[in-house]
């Protein structure tokens, strides 16, 4: 099975029931992370999480079928998430598929794997791609437009009545993230006491109370910063980080999603194009806002693509760090933002 954003709800279901292995992929790392979770929610009984890197099947590609298979500790149902970069679980893939067509893996439980800077192209996806007990979902970064109408529906399943407005500015807010979007409208469902049988109507006052007041409270100042090489500017950004407790990952999720954004805006420029040119029809297209372009043409230059390729792996490495070490994020994440703006600054 293969899917794309655009048929991925329509296609789940039948995946939640026949698919032993999901590989999501593509640019859009938070739209692969959210497909994910949809997907382990409409399984018949998702059972405990089982959590496993892309290092850790690279240097063992026996351990996934063997988790697969492998009992809870309480003997409860149980599913495999893993987070991977590129084809780092290709192996462990292969080897699963030979245990599950040698007819080894009964009651071997879902897998779902979510590979950053990989695409439906890439090796783990063609040894997928045909079968019916697999799925390959490969999502692109969506727009304002998309992400608002998805707010919207998670305002609709949350008892909220949220208007177009509203629903924007927490799809802006949320970096155009839909989980940081998601987050947004269940705190605001929690803080107005709202339920689909119970629903309850949003304002900007219920908004701001529950979230950043202003648009400058919010992550994309700092991630401008760290993309943009603006090192001169980072010591501000990061005090304000500390001083408004802006959640660590939260900014790390805003900058994937930038680094994302550039990677597909980098493909769409190709050779010689111009970056001017590009960002133009982009914004008349309304996958840019004319607020970022700027930012976007200062990062467009600085990340070509080979720099880029890079800076996917590194967050990715930073990611699994700071879930690893969360009382040490902030400081984790200050170092590694200081490395990645001077490296952002250095030309080439």
């Amino acid at each position: 099975m293969k899917a794309t954003q655009r048929d991925f709800a329509a296609i789940a279901p039948r995946a939640a029931l026949q698919a032993r292995i999901a590989f999501f992929c593509g640019p859009d790392e938070a739209g692969a992370f959210a497909a994910a979770d949809k997907l382990a929610a409409m399984l018949t009984d998702p059972g405990e999480r089982v959590e496993l890197s892309g290092a850790d099947l690279r240097s063992d590609p026996v351990r996934l079928g063997d988790e697969a298979r492998s009992t809870s500790l309480f003997g409860g149902a149980r599913h495999i998430l893993v987070r991977a970069a590129g084809d780092e679980a290709h192996d462990a893939v292969k080897v699963f598929l030979e245990v599950i067509d040698a007819g080894e893996a009964e009651g071997a439980c879902p897998v779902m794997i979510v590979a950053t800077s990989a695409t439906d192209k890439a090796r783990t996806a063609k040894l997928l791609e045909g079968r019916g007990d697999a799925l390959v979902a490969m999502f692109y970064p969506p727009d304002l437009k998309t992400v608002t109408e998805e707010v919207r529906r998670m305002a609709d399943a949350a008892g909220l009545r949220l208007g177009g407005d509203l629903a924007e500015r927490v799809a802006r807010g949320a970096g155009l993230d839909v989980r940081l979007a998601q987050s947004e409208v269940t705190k605001l469902a929690l803080y107005l006491d709202a339920t689909p049988q119970a629903p309850r109507t949003a304002d900007e006052e219920a908004l701001d109370a529950i979230g950043a007041k202003t648009e400058e409270d919010g992550f994309m100042p700092l991630v401008n910063a760290v993309l943009s090489g603006e090192a001169n500017r980072l010591p501000a950004e990061l005090r304000r980080l500390r001083e408004v407790s802006l959640n660590p990952v939260g900014v790390l999720l805003a900058l994937e999603r930038r680094a994302a954004q550039l990677a597909q805006l980098t493909s769409r420029l190709g050779p010689g194009g111009r970056v001017g040119d590009l960002l133009e029809a982009e914004q008349k297209a309304h996958r840019v806002f004319w607020r970022d372009r700027r930012d976007l043409a200062t990062q467009l230059e600085r990340w070509k693509a080979p720099k880029l390729e890079r800076l996917v792996r590194r967050l990715a490495a930073l990611h699994r760090a700071l879930l690893a070490n969360s009382q040490a994020a902030e400081l984790l994440l200050a170092h590694e933002l200081t490395a990645i703006a001077r490296y952002a600054s250095a030309r080439g």
